[in-house]
């Protein structure tokens, strides 16, 4: 655990520290976020936050091939590396999007293309967490592969709206996930706890940790595509590194949810990225448009419609997103019953809070009829 966590800190330390230099750098070549009528930003700000988070990932990944504990992930496969390399494709794939605007069939092209690399290295689903089960053919297992990568990186760039959104989810769904697979390491086995998913994931936070400070309220600066669609691709891998990997009806013997929580977490982790995602997809296809055109009624931009302040709105959804990893996660340490009055409380108050301004509003505007009549 303590090789894990410094690696965190060391992710987050050198993209903390790295940010200043790469907002200057995006600043000089011109690297900016326009103010658009769908934005929720009122000045010009550099992008390319994502750049200072590769220097972290990357930083953090060489130090984790020299340590003992962890260089035989490195020596055993080149799936480590094949992350990297896959990271720093969508980085530079999302930078020159930052400041070109590439067309999105150039991005969706460079994204597969980091996807396919990573299943040629071996991260690549190949089985279901049910008893081995075979997932598909290879061929399909490959489709699915490139299609679980592909998504993810698009549900965290659709979810990058508001300061500190899209680095606090992942920070958080990220945490609740490397419990989990440091959890599946310990239980397989007795000795090595070296685990590629919860190496990656540690990373992750630390990267998100790193360039929070930067992009909180009154944003010095944006992750912009390159840092959104990074996020997503290291979630991705974790997600597919643990999955078929270790059989996780162990943590709970014969359990049926502890042999689903492989799939059902990584769900929970993304769970406001996907669900925004996918109502974006069902919106615009649905209107005769392109999945990818841009709008402004994605779930912040609603919330905010509700009433929510900019920072309200990100509490919110940081709210949801640990109320689904949270409960999603605690029928591993304890009982049902306790599982679901978590459930009941801790979505009652995310529900609570979330529609608080409309039911205060409902209420004014039952009580100015009756005033008027006096």
């Amino acid at each position: 655990m303590r090789v894990y966590l410094f690696l965190l800190l060391l992710s987050a330390a050198v993209t903390f520290l790295t940010t200043p230099a790469v907002r200057l750098l995006a600043r000089r070549a011109g690297a900016m976020t326009a103010v658009r009528a769908r934005d929720m930003h009122d000045v010009v700000t550099p992008r390319w936050g994502g750049v200072a988070m590769l220097l972290g990932v990357t930083a953090a990944m060489l130090v984790a091939s020299r340590v003992p504990f962890l260089e035989g992930l490195f020596e055993d496969s080149g799936q480590p590396w094949a992350i990297l390399v896959a990271g720093a494709l969508v980085c530079l794939l999302g930078a020159a999007d930052d400041k070109w605007d590439l067309d999105w069939l150039t991005k969706l092209a460079g994204q597969i293309l980091a996807a396919v690399l990573l299943a040629w290295q071996g991260v690549q689903l190949v089985s279901l967490p049910i008893n081995g089960v075979m997932l598909l053919s290879p061929r399909g297992a490959l489709i699915l592969t490139v299609l679980v990568v592909v998504v993810s990186m698009n549900a965290v760039n659709f979810v990058d709206g508001l300061d500190g959104l899209a680095a606090g989810v992942m920070a958080i769904g990220g945490t609740a996930f490397f419990i989990y697979a440091y959890l599946l390491t310990r239980t397989a086995s007795a000795t090595d706890f070296s685990s590629l998913a919860a190496l990656v994931t540690a990373i992750l936070i630390g990267a998100c940790l790193g360039f929070l400070p930067h992009n909180l309220d009154r944003a010095r600066i944006f992750m912009g595509d390159s840092g959104s669609m990074l996020l997503g691709l290291l979630l991705a891998t974790s997600t597919i590194t643990v999955t078929g990997q270790v059989d996780p009806a162990r943590l709970s013997g014969a359990d049926v949810f502890g042999q689903f929580l492989p799939i059902l977490l990584p769900i929970g982790v993304m769970f406001v990225p996907f669900l925004d995602f996918a109502l974006a997809v069902v919106r615009r296809i649905g209107s005769g448009k392109s999945p990818f055109h841009a709008d402004a009624l994605h779930l912040h931009h609603r919330l905010l419609a509700l009433g929510h302040s900019k920072r309200g709105a990100v509490l919110i959804m940081y709210t949801w997103t640990v109320v689904v990893c949270v409960g999603l996660l605690l029928p591993v340490f304890l009982d049902v019953r306790t599982s679901v009055a978590f459930w009941v409380i801790g979505g009652g108050f995310a529900l609570a809070v979330t529609i608080g301004p409309l039911t205060r509003l409902l209420k004014r505007s039952r009580k100015e009829p009756a005033d008027a009549q006096h």
